[in-house]
């Protein structure tokens, strides 16, 4: 059992613990990543609030987290953001637990009630539209832009060096966006890969800078579809993970015209679709 210690934030909690080494047993201070459930609404002029989803997410970054799934799940699209609420503090104990984006249209709640939202930290959205009700969604992706193998290969290494809280807990997904050129323009982390994504998304959104065109996506973990579809719908066209893409997610890439990524360790890669975008040539 541990014991929960006075903590100086929400993203990092502090605790007391037992280390148990072989035949030693030590009580030590600890982090964790935290861990709470997040309601995400949206409004159109003159409409009541509307409870899109729940996700279970890292607390920080929260409206930007709520304009990127949104985004990402093809529920607005850049411009149609007029503002993000908190909940209000006298009915809520957490106010940032329930976030509340405006909308300068109307909402379609009926688009939600179709594809039945689950959201998780582990998963992402569950009962999906089919593949093809994504790509149609979905603007086309350009041909370019060119990166070198050697960029590729250098971005890990910038990405960890924008991670603190998981330095201080080793228990976050991370989420990098680079430039052509490999240098980092913006990180998020989270519990969930998705929602990691999502705050990178929503921040972009919310900057006017989307699509991003001229980037390349760096994701902790594997590539699953819903990765692939966030992107996507972002405007990236590079996609590059540490670990190994699912065959939904290398033929959603193929489809929206999108270079994959996956095993960037050490000195290596596998391309999986389009390699076209990567000079190879040392």
């Amino acid at each position: 059992m541990y014991t929960k210690l006075p903590s100086p934030g929400r993203d990092v909690v502090a605790i007391r613990t037992l280390a148990v080494r072989g035949w030693s047993v030590e009580g030590r201070s600890d982090a964790l990543a935290g861990e709470e459930p997040m309601e995400i609404r949206a409004a159109g002029p003159g409409q009541q609030p509307y409870a899109v989803a729940i996700t279970m997410r890292t607390p920080g970054d929260d409206e930007e987290l709520a304009a990127g799934f949104l985004c990402t799940e093809g529920l607005v699209r850049p411009g149609d953001i007029a503002r993000i609420e908190l909940g209000d503090p006298v009915e809520i104990g957490r106010p940032d637990n329930v976030v509340t984006v405006r909308l300068r249209r109307p909402f379609d709640a009926s688009a939600v009630a179709a594809r039945h939202f689950v959201a998780t930290a582990s998963c992402g959205i569950c009962g999906k539209a089919s593949l093809d009700a994504v790509d149609a969604r979905c603007d086309p992706l350009p041909p370019g832009p060119t990166v070198r193998r050697a960029t590729i290969l250098g971005l890990p290494e910038a990405l960890r060096h924008s991670q603190p809280v998981f330095e201080a807990t080793g228990g976050l997904h991370a989420a990098g966006l680079f430039d052509p050129d490999g240098r980092l323009l913006a990180a998020r982390e989270d519990v969930g890969r998705h929602n990691a994504l999502d705050k990178l998304v929503g921040a972009m959104l919310l900057a006017g800078r989307l699509p991003l065109h001229r980037t390349a996506l760096l994701v902790s973990g594997r590539v699953s579809f819903e990765i692939v579809q966030k992107a996507a719908m972002a405007g990236m066209p590079i996609v590059c993970a540490v670990s190994a893409p699912t065959d939904l997610a290398v033929e959603a890439a193929e489809r929206f015209g999108m270079t994959l990524v996956g095993f960037l360790r050490g000195e290596g890669f596998n391309i999986y679709v389009r390699p076209e975008r990567i000079e190879l040539e040392v």
